[in-house]
Order: C-alpha cells, then sequence, then structure tokens
C-alpha cells in the first residue's frame, strides 16, 4: 500500500470485458495514481457490444462492505455506476451522508446499457432529487438528463437538475456539438471543448470520464480543473485505438 495516495472508492458493476464497471474504474484510478477500491453492485455478463444479463448484490451487503472498508481508509471520492434502483442509491447515500460526510459522492447515472438493456428503476423523481442534495456531483449524457427531470431539452433539463446537485452533463452524443460538455454549479455554467472531435467510440466512457473525475478531485484539484483534466484522459482513452476497448495510458 502507498500511504501517499489518496483513497478513492467506486460502487458499481463488474464488467467482465474490463470496459465499463469498476473494473475499469480501477484502471483510471491507478493512471491518475490514486489507491482504488471497489465494492460490486452488481454482475453483469456483456462483451463491448452486447449486454445479455445483470444479477444485483444485495444492497445490506454494500453497506456491510462501506463500513468495513470506510472504517479502515480515509476515502477522499465515492463514484457510484450502475445501481438497481432509488432505494439502493438512497440507502448508500443516506449511510454516507450520516456517517461520513466529508466524503465526495459522484454519481454517474446509468440507467441502460450501450447494447439496450435497462438497468435502473427510476420509481420516485422526488426521492432521487433528494438523494442528490446530499451528493457532490452527478454526470448524466444528454437522454439520462432529460429522463430524470422529464425536461424535453437537455438546456432545461440540467436548469432543473441543478437545483439539487452540480451537475456535468455530458456532450459525446449531441447531434450538432458533439464532445462539447457542460458543468453546471448553481449560478454558473462553464463549458469543456474537446481538444478534437474524435472519430472513435468507446465502451464505458461514462464510467472511465466520472472514474477520472472522482481521481482528479481526490487529488485536491478544483471541481472545473478536475472535470477538464477528467475530459482530457477520456480523449486519450477514445484516440487510443479503433475499437470499442479503450487502452488506459498516461
Amino acid at each position: 500500500m502507498q500511504d501517499n495516495r489518496p483513497f478513492v472508492l467506486t460502487i458499481a458493476g463488474f464488467d467482465p470485458s474490463g470496459g465499463a464497471g469498476f473494473t475499469a474504474d480501477i484502471k483510471t484510478f491507478e493512471q491518475h495514481k490514486v489507491y482504488g477500491l471497489a465494492i460490486c453492485s452488481g454482475i453483469t455478463l456483456q462483451t463491448e457490444d452486447s449486454f445479455l444479463a445483470m444479477r444485483w448484490e444485495k444492497v445490506a451487503d454494500v453497506l456491510t462492505a462501506l463500513e468495513v472498508l470506510l472504517s479502515k481508509y480515509p476515502v477522499a471520492v465515492i463514484k457510484t455506476g450502475i445501481l438497481p434502483n432509488v432505494d439502493y442509491l438512497d440507502k448508500i447515500v443516506s449511510f454516507l451522508s450520516t456517517h461520513y460526510p466529508g466524503i465526495k459522492i459522484v454519481v454517474d447515472p446509468v440507467f441502460r446499457a450501450s447494447a439496450g438493456f435497462d438497468l435502473f428503476d427510476f420509481s420516485s423523481r422526488e426521492r432521487f432529487y433528494k438523494s442528490l442534495e446530499k451528493c457532490y456531483l452527478i454526470t448524466p449524457n444528454l437522454e439520462e438528463v432529460k429522463w430524470i427531470t422529464g425536461e424535453e431539452t437537455e438546456e432545461n433539463a440540467a436548469s432543473e437538475l441543478v437545483k439539487h446537485c452540480t451537475v456535468f452533463l455530458k456532450g459525446g452524443h449531441h447531434a450538432t456539438k458533439k464532445g462539447v460538455d457542460y458543468l453546471y454549479e448553481k449560478k454558473l455554467i462553464t463549458e469543456f471543448l474537446p481538444a478534437k472531435e474524435s472519430t472513435n467510440s468507446k465502451h464505458g466512457t461514462g464510467c472511465v470520464l466520472s472514474a477520472a473525475i472522482a481521481s482528479n478531485l481526490a487529488l485536491g484539484l478544483s471541481l472545473t480543473e478536475s472535470c477538464q483534466r477528467g475530459k482530457k484522459y477520456l480523449e486519450k482513452v477514445l484516440d487510443s485505438n479503433h475499437t470499442l476497448l479503450g487502452y488506459h495510458h498516461v
């Protein structure tokens, strides 16, 4: 163990292809020189281009693992990936805000696999908002932010969501501004332009980006700088090869 590295913890699914979930998160953490811990929220059967099955872990087991790890390691940031429903998220966030209020929580709202498999039972918008109010950042893409809020445009949706939590809106699928991301804070919107428009698609880009942002936050960087550096890291992964499985490198 390297004592000089901050600890970051991911609560996410196991992706056997290594492109997404906590396997991708751990790769990202290591490249950022933070020490990565992981708790499995569910086990998937998938490749980079197909999603076949999902088996969820009990939230009680996740909470037990959190208690064990956080009593031992001074975790700076926790990010969440795939979770089954609002209640599952609420129990995790409530536990953390009650017992470890100093930990920053980054929520990557994975509601649907890129291969078309629904992952999140979004039963109560109000409960979801109340959970978000205890979190530091949420990182939806254009479709997710509209689905969360019920708004028809991503601009209106982000403006609604930021009332409850700071929003990093990912623009990778934007029709006219591809790769342009936005950080929505209470009274400020910051635009992040891509270094160049990548022609490569990758499996697990949302996981990698949120893990990179979480890593930079743990290293003590500001939110704006963490988002900027996280975006640059993702662009390197996108440009690492021409397959759907990206390579991680500095």
